[in-house]
C-alpha cells in the first residue's frame, strides 16, 4: 500500500478505537479525553504504534480548529434561560479565577522550581482553564445531575475561559520575548481582543440567523456545510482583525441557539457530531505529538505543580471570585473541586514551542503531566464527591422525545424539555395544582424509560422529563418551579 493508504487506514482504526473508547468513558466514568491521549501515545513514536510525529504547528493548527468548533458546539446546544442564573459566577470565575490561578502557579513555580517570574506565570496561564467535556463526561457516565445552578456554573465557566487562558498565554508570551513591552500595551491587547471577539460573535449569530431563514439553499444537505464554513469564517474574521476568535463562536453559538431557524435540530445534532470529531482528532494528535519519556522526565515537576494547582490554586481562585456572591459553601467547595484541565492547556503549550521560548519544551511537558493527573485524580472522584456533599441528582435515562426531530425546524411554537429536580417546587403536585404560566401546555412526561400522556390528574414525580409547549418568556418561571 502507498503512504497515503496506510495513512488513512491509521486513521481510520485510531478513530474507530476511540469511539469504542467513548462508551468505556461513558460506562466507567473515566474522561474520554484520557483515553484518547493514552490510544494516541499508544500510536506513537514511543508507542506499539511507532508513528514518529513531532510537529507542534500542525498539532496547534489541529487544535485550534477542534476547539474552535467545540465551543460553538456548546454554545449551540445550551439553553439561555438555564444558563442565564450562572452568568455572574461563570464570568468572574473565567475572569478573576483564571488569572489568580494563574498568578499563583505562576509564583509558585518561581519559588520552588526556578522559573523566572513570567515563565512560571506563563505556566500557569496555561493550565488556568478547565475542561467542560471531561466533567460532563464523567457525570453523564455515572447517570448523575448536580442540584441547583451548578451544571449551568461549570458549563458556562468552561466555555468561557479558554479566551482568558488563551489571552494570558500570548501576553506572556510577548512579555518574555519582546521585553519593551508596557503594562499599557498588554492591556489594549486584551481590551481589544475582548471586545472585538464580543461584536463579531454577536454580528455573526444575527447574520448567521438571517442567512439561514433566507438563504432557500436548494439542497438541503448544504445547510450544515454552509454553517460549518460559517463558524471557520467568524473564528478566521474575528482573528485576522485582533479579536478573540474562540470567544466570537462561542458568544455566536450561544445567541444563535435561542433563536429559531431552519434545519435548527439537525444542525445542532449535526453540530454534535463534528464536536466529537474534533475531539477525537485533537486528543489524538495531542497524543501523539508527546514523548512519554521526556514527560516522565519532568514527573516531579508536573506532580507537585498538579497538586499544587489542585489543592491550593484553584479552590483559592474560586472562593476569591465568588465569596460575595452567597453561594453555599458546600457548591463552592464542588467548583473547586471540579477544575479538570483538558485540551485546551496541551493546545497552549504548543504557543511557546512556536514562539522559540528557551523553556518551551519542559513547560509542554509539565502542562501533559499536569493534565492527566488532573484527570486522574479529580475526574476518577468527581462523582464519590458529588455525592458526599449531597450536590447530585440520579439522573433518568436519557430516551429521545418522540417531537426531537421537530423543534426549531418550521415550528412557530417553542417546545422545551425540563428534568424536574428531587426537592423542586412541582414535586409531588398534580398537573393541576402547578399553576403553569399562561399558555403553557405539558404535552408529555419521560418517566424511567417511558413516556406518559399527561392529564391533570398526574403527580409529578423526581426524575421527570416535561416536554412543555410554551412561550420563551415564561421558561424562567418553569424552570424555577421544577428545579432547586
Amino acid at each position: 500500500m502507498s503512504r497515503i493508504e496506510v495513512a488513512l487506514l491509521a486513521a481510520a482504526v485510531l478513530i474507530l478505537i476511540s469511539i469504542f473508547a467513548s462508551r468505556i468513558s461513558l460506562r466507567f466514568g473515566v474522561p474520554a479525553l484520557l483515553l484518547f491521549l493514552l490510544i494516541g501515545m499508544a500510536a506513537g513514536s514511543e508507542g506499539i504504534g511507532g508513528v514518529y510525529y513531532d510537529d507542534p504547528y500542525s498539532a496547534q493548527f489541529i487544535g485550534t480548529v477542534a476547539l474552535a468548533f467545540i465551543l460553538f458546539s456548546g454554545g449551540l446546544d445550551s439553553q439561555w434561560s438555564r444558563l442565564r442564573p450562572a452568568l455572574v459566577p461563570s464570568i468572574l470565575l473565567s475572569s478573576i479565577g483564571v488569572i489568580l490561578t494563574a498568578m499563583l502557579v505562576g509564583v509558585f513555580s518561581h519559588l520552588v522550581f526556578g522559573f523566572t517570574l513570567p515563565e512560571g506565570i506563563l505556566l500557569g496561564a496555561i493550565v488556568s482553564s478547565t475542561d467542560a467535556a471531561a466533567v460532563f463526561s464523567v457525570l453523564r457516565g455515572q447517570k448523575i445531575r448536580l442540584q441547583g445552578s451548578l451544571e449551568p456554573i461549570l458549563e458556562l465557566e468552561s466555555g468561557s475561559n479558554d479566551p482568558m487562558a488563551i489571552l494570558l498565554t500570548l501576553g506572556m508570551i510577548q512579555v518574555i520575548t519582546v521585553p519593551s513591552i508596557t503594562f499599557l500595551d498588554l492591556l489594549i491587547f486584551f481590551v481589544q481582543q475582548f471586545v472585538l471577539g464580543a461584536l463579531m460573535g454577536v454580528a455573526s449569530a444575527y447574520t448567521l440567523r438571517w442567512l439561514l431563514n433566507h438563504a432557500r439553499l436548494e439542497v438541503d444537505g448544504l445547510y450544515p456545510v454552509f454553517m460549518f464554513a460559517f463558524v471557520l469564517l467568524t473564528y478566521g474574521l474575528t482573528a485576522s482583525i485582533g479579536g478573540n476568535g474562540f470567544l466570537a463562536v462561542f458568544l455566536s453559538g450561544i445567541i444563535l441557539a435561542q433563536f429559531e431557524f431552519r434545519h435548527k435540530r439537525s444542525l445542532i445534532s449535526f453540530h454534535e457530531g463534528i464536536a466529537w470529531l474534533m475531539q477525537i482528532t485533537m486528543f489524538l494528535a495531542l497524543g501523539l505529538l508527546v514523548f512519554p519519556s521526556q514527560v516522565l522526565a519532568q514527573a516531579d515537576k508536573g506532580l507537585l505543580i498538579a497538586l499544587f494547582l489542585i489543592v491550593v490554586a484553584r479552590p483559592s481562585a474560586v472562593f476569591f471570585s465568588l465569596i460575595f456572591l452567597r453561594i453555599p459553601w458546600k457548591q463552592m467547595l464542588f467548583i473547586a473541586w471540579v477544575g479538570l484541565r483538558g485540551a485546551a492547556p496541551i493546545i497552549l503549550a504548543t504557543f511557546p514551542l512556536l514562539a522559540g521560548i528557551a523553556l518551551a519544551a519542559q513547560i509542554f511537558d509539565i502542562v501533559f503531566f499536569v493534565v492527566v493527573t488532573s484527570v486522574i485524580l479529580q475526574g476518577l472522584s468527581l462523582v464519590w464527591v458529588a455525592r458526599r456533599l449531597g450536590l447530585y441528582v440520579e439522573a433518568s435515562q436519557d430516551t429521545k422525545s418522540p417531537l426531537a426531530f421537530l423543534r426549531g425546524d418550521d415550528m412557530r411554537g417553542a417546545i422545551h424539555e425540563i428534568t424536574v429536580e428531587a426537592g423542586s417546587d412541582a414535586v409531588g403536585r398534580k398537573i393541576l395544582e402547578l399553576s403553569l404560566p399562561p399558555s403553557t401546555l405539558i404535552i408529555l412526561i419521560g418517566r424511567n424509560n417511558e413516556f406518559v400522556v399527561p392529564n391533570g390528574g398526574i403527580e409529578i414525580l423526581p426524575g421527570d422529563r416535561l416536554l412543555v409547549l410554551s412561550e420563551a418568556q415564561h421558561l424562567p418561571a418553569l424552570t424555577t418551579l421544577c428545579q432547586c
